[in-house]
C-alpha cells in the first residue's frame, strides 16, 4: 500500500474554533483555547501517524486585517500556511457572516489544493438553518467538500479524518514516528502561561501581553522555569501584578499547574513582569519574541 503525507493547514476566521479542532484531530491539546479573539499567534504543527501515512497539521492565527505589526506577523503566518498546504482546512462555524474575508476566500477560489471547508458548533443551530448556509458556502467555495461538525463534542471528526486521507498525496514521512509537534517545551511553557492571561484579565492586557521562558531546566523528577511577561506600559504592569501580587500570584498557580499535567512531573515557576514599550509594533522587538 502507498504511504501518503503532507501538510494540512488549518485556516479560518478568529473565533470559529480552529484550535479546537486541531487537538480533536491530533489527539493532544497542543493549541491553546479560548473564547478571545487571535489567541493563536504562532503557527503550530501536530503530527499524526499512522502505519501508512503520516499528516502534519498546522494551526494558523485566525485571518484578519492587521492593525498593527504584530498582527501583520500573524498574517504572514497565515499566507506561508496556504502557500505550502496539500491540503487546507477552512473553518468556519454557525455563527460567523460567510463572506466575512470576502478577499481572503477569493484567494481560495483559485487554490490547487484540495479544500475542505469545516462548519463547526453546528450544536448552536438547527437543521434548517444549517442547510442555508452549506449552500452558501457551496457558492462561496464550489471546489470545497464541507462538513458540517462540532469540535468540542468530536461530532464528524472521524469523516473529516477520512476525508483528509483520501486527498491526501503519497509521499515519505517528513517527521520521524516519535514526532508529536514542531514546538518546544518552552513555547508549550510560555503559551500555557499566556493562555492563563487571555482568560484572567480583560479588555486590552491580553493583547499587550508577551510571554518569554528565559530559563528552562529539565530534571527527571522537576522542571525549573523562569517566564517574563512583557506588557506596553507601566499601568499595564501594574493590573498584571494586581493588588499585594495577588493577580500575578494567581495565573502562577493556574499556570504551574496545567504544566505539571501536560509534563507529568513536579514544576518550579517563577514569573515576573516587565514594561517593553510598544513592541507590537517594533519589528526588531518582534523577531526577538519569535515573530517574523
Amino acid at each position: 500500500m502507498a504511504h501518503k503525507s503532507g501538510f494540512v493547514n488549518i485556516i479560518g476566521n478568529p473565533n470559529v474554533g480552529k484550535s479546537t479542532l486541531m487537538n480533536a484531530l491530533v489527539g493532544e491539546r497542543l493549541s491553546i483555547i479560548t473564547k478571545k479573539a487571535q489567541t493563536t499567534r504562532h503557527r503550530i504543527m501536530g503530527v499524526v501517524n499512522g502505519e501508512d501515512f503520516q499528516i502534519v497539521y498546522s494551526d494558523t492565527p485566525g485571518v484578519l486585517k492587521p492593525a498593527y505589526k504584530l498582527q501583520e506577523s500573524m498574517m504572514r503566518f497565515v499566507m506561508s500556511a496556504i502557500e505550502d498546504a496539500d491540503v487546507i482546512l477552512y473553518i468556519t462555524d454557525t455563527v460567523e457572516t460567510p463572506n466575512k474575508n470576502e478577499e481572503f476566500l477569493s484567494k481560495l477560489q483559485t487554490h490547487q489544493a484540495p479544500i475542505i471547508l469545516v462548519i463547526n458548533k453546528i450544536d448552536l443551530t438547527n437543521q434548517e438553518k444549517l442547510e442555508v448556509l452549506v449552500g452558501t458556502w457551496k457558492e462561496l467555495l464550489p471546489s470545497a467538500t464541507i462538513f458540517p461538525a462540532s469540535a468540542l463534542h468530536g461530532f464528524n471528526i472521524e469523516a473529516i479524518l477520512n476525508q483528509i486521507l483520501s486527498v491526501l498525496p503519497e509521499g515519505p514521512e517528513y517527521f520521524s514516528k516519535d514526532t508529536l509537534t514542531d514546538r518546544t517545551l518552552r513555547f508549550f511553557a510560555s503559551e500555557i502561561i499566556r493562555e492563563k492571561i487571555l482568560t484572567g484579565y480583560q479588555k486590552e492586557i491580553p493583547y499587550s501581553v508577551e510571554v518569554v521562558i528565559e530559563e528552562y531546566e529539565e530534571s527527571p523528577s522537576i522542571d525549573r522555569i523562569r517566564a517574563i511577561i512583557y506588557v506596553d506600559r507601566e499601568s499595564q504592569k501594574g493590573i498584571m501584578i494586581g493588588h499585594q501580587g495577588k493577580m500575578l500570584k494567581k495565573v502562577g498557580i493556574e499556570s504551574r499547574m496545567e504544566m505539571e499535567a501536560f509534563l507529568g512531573k513536579k514544576v518550579f515557576l517563577e514569573i515576573f513582569v516587565k514594561v517593553d514599550p510598544n513592541w507590537r509594533n517594533n519589528e526588531a522587538k518582534l523577531k526577538r519574541f519569535g515573530y517574523e
